[in-house]
């Protein structure tokens, strides 16, 4: 199961919110690619950056910050937050994404999010599927839409989409577990999907559970900045 830290950006520094709420903003660092440096330093391969500002503007906003991290360390790049248009699209991998990761642009414009599919191909497009209460919630979660989370999956299975990322918004940024049971049912119900779990890691020993589920992968945010889980524990996980 591949670890991916993540970096969430606002005003070009490095936070973390609880449940998506911009008003529990904390600071970590006001230096994103010394945070990034730190992880490939600990033998990390991958990192899950996202736009916060780009999230709330609807459009890119923080690519200095992607192509910066992405000139100077070897990070494998997944990027989202605001990604609305071809523009943004562009924007992103020409400044260094390696994958994008669409969420609202697949509820609210899924013309547009298909043909970013056909275009770049599955190994490059993300679908990120943020729930609260197995619905999914868009625009930097301020939105809850209609859609049941595993249907919304199925239906861009059928589109080529390969990689998911799951966020249970409830319990992001909360440190009180991962939704093991959604992830479980998503897989069940989704079998050659390559689910990234996301959301609530508070602890080493659940990292083993959730690669058990057959997860392809999982982002940790708070647990690493708030000392839970250390790097070089993620380090000895990468090893084995």
């Amino acid at each position: 199961m591949r670890i991916i830290p993540a970096i969430d950006i606002i005003d070009g520094k490095c936070v973390r919110l609880s449940k998506g709420d911009y008003d529990t903003k904390k600071i970590y660092n006001e230096n994103p690619l010394e945070v990034a440096k730190s992880f490939e330093a600990h033998g990390i391969q991958h990192l899950h950056l996202v736009d916060l500002d780009g999230a709330k503007s609807s459009k890119i906003v923080n690519h200095k910050i992607l192509e910066q991290i992405a000139s100077k360390t070897s990070l494998k790049i997944d990027f989202g937050g605001g990604l609305k248009s071809n523009k943004d699209l562009r924007i992103a991998f020409e400044s260094g994404a390696n994958q994008i990761t669409g969420g609202s642009v697949a509820v609210k414009k899924p013309e547009l999010f298909k043909n970013w599919i056909s275009q770049y191909g599955f190994n490059k497009i993300i679908l990120g599927a943020d729930t609260n209460n197995r619905r999914i919630a868009i625009s930097g979660w301020l939105e809850e839409s209609t859609e049941e989370v595993i249907p919304f999956i199925q239906n861009y299975q059928k589109e080529g989409i390969s990689y998911v990322i799951c966020t249970d918004i409830a319990k992001d940024g909360m440190l009180e577990g991962p939704s093991f049971e959604l992830y479980q049912d998503i897989l069940k119900e989704c079998p050659k999907v390559k689910l990234i779990a996301s959301g609530g890691i508070s602890t080493f020993d659940e990292l083993p559970k959730l690669a058990e589920l057959g997860c392809e992968g999982t982002i940790i945010g708070k647990a690493i900045y708030e000392g839970k889980i250390t790097l070089k524990q993620l380090e000895v996980f990468i090893s084995n």
